[in-house]
């Protein structure tokens, strides 16, 4: 189900006649140019769709008679399913389809945009409110372009982590709550929720606003999750990775991210290391693997030797 009054907010949309309802039940991403449908072909009809009536599809309607551009209006409306129908480019509907759409009690709505821009922006706009959706906690912050999500046991230091990495010059997306939508089998977007947006909780402190505190650029509404660095109290017997050869992954809604564990310890500054870390997966995302390189530099002086 999608808000019509969200959906009509984040497309600047206008409302042309008074019919109205709270939500569409729309469960598709896509879009009907309903061009066919005015001619009078109904075969694979997606009532169901939002309709989008552009320049070709209006051009095609003013030159029927009134008589005929009636009937089919008619013909059009009359499927109950239709959500709404939204006219671009600004151009002003026929009185007969404001009226008839009336009667059918189908919203029709108006865009300023360009046919294909807006079927583009409201195809990203359907996918992204019904992704599937999860809530994580943990810490999403960007750092170096890279989406890190910071995770770990209550108290081990996820928000002062995070705290340093702000007052480094990165950007906290969300602090303790994360909204996580899986836009594509293997894309993951993070966002806090509305309500706790900006804020962050810091233990002997309390909630702290960090749009505030450090201005907008400290700051984002949403990004995607690239990487999850996991953080835990260092362990004396535990053998902890220390060539990075062998990539970990966690699974977040059925999409494998890459995740390293990151063990904490007093006088160990995370915020670096959680910054070098970044830098390192994007280079390994380029190509180049640290680790790989140094093996291959030992592996070839080994050979080297032995030849001689």
């Amino acid at each position: 189900m999608i808000k019509a009054k969200d959906f009509i907010k984040e497309l600047n949309l206008r409302v042309l006649n008074s019919t109205y309802q709270e939500e569409w039940d729309i469960h598709s991403a896509e879009l009907n140019r309903p061009g066919l449908q005015f001619v009078g072909f109904y075969d694979h009809f997606r009532a169901d769709w939002p309709q989008v009536v552009g320049l070709t599809e209006m051009t095609y309607l003013e030159s029927l008679s009134d008589d005929v551009r009636r009937e089919r209006l008619d013909a059009f409306f009359s499927h109950k399913m239709i959500p709404c129908a939204i006219i671009c480019r600004g151009m002003t509907p026929p009185d007969d389809m404001l009226e008839l759409a009336t009667a059918h009690q189908v919203p029709l709505l108006s865009t300023e945009e360009y046919t294909t821009r807006f079927v583009a922006l409201t195809m990203n706009y359907l996918n992204r409110c019904l992704a599937p959706r999860a809530t994580l906690h943990g810490v999403l912050v960007d750092v170096y372009g890279m989406g890190v999500l910071i995770t770990g046991e209550s108290g081990v230091g996820k928000s002062e982590a995070a705290l340093e990495l702000v007052r480094r010059g990165h950007q906290l997306v969300a602090d303790d709550v994360v909204d996580v939508c899986r836009v594509t089998e293997n894309r993951l977007i993070g966002e806090s929720p509305e309500t706790v947006r900006h804020f962050m909780e810091i233990r002997g402190i309390g909630i702290i606003d960090i749009k505030a505190m450090y201005g907008i650029s400290a700051v984002l509404n949403s990004k995607t999750i690239d990487m999850v660095i996991h953080l835990e109290a260092w362990k004396e017997k535990k053998a902890y990775d220390r060539l990075g050869l062998a990539e970990d992954f966690t699974t977040i809604m059925d999409v494998r991210v890459p995740q390293l564990v990151l063990p904490v310890r007093p006088g160990r500054n995370v915020a670096v290391v959680i910054e070098v870390a970044a830098r390192n997966h994007s280079l390994k995302q380029n190509g180049y693997s640290a680790a790989q390189e140094l093996d291959r530099r030992l592996n070839e002086m080994m050979m080297n030797s032995m030849g001689k």
